[in-house]
C-alpha cells in the first residue's frame, strides 16, 4: 500500500486496516513455519507496509 494512498484514510479506518493487516501479517509468520512460502519477499512488504501505517496514523495523532 502505498503512503499516499494511506494518508488519505480516516484515524478509524486506518486503525481498523491496521489491526487486518498485524493479523495477516502473524498469520503468514506462522504458516511460513510450518510450511515455508516460496516467496518470502510477502513477509517483508508486509511488515513494510504496517510500519507505513503506523507512521502516518502517529503523524495524524501528533497533528490533533
Amino acid at each position: 500500500m502505498k503512503r499516499k494512498e494511506i494518508e488519505e484514510m480516516a484515524v478509524k479506518d486506518l486503525r481498523e486496516r491496521l489491526e487486518v493487516e498485524k493479523q495477516n501479517l502473524n498469520k503468514m509468520k506462522m504458516n511460513h513455519v510450518i510450511s515455508p512460502l516460496e516467496d518470502t519477499s510477502v513477509i517483508k512488504k508486509a511488515k513494510a507496509d504496517v510500519a507505513r501505517m503506523m507512521t502516518v496514523l502517529a503523524e495524524k495523532e501528533k497533528q490533533n
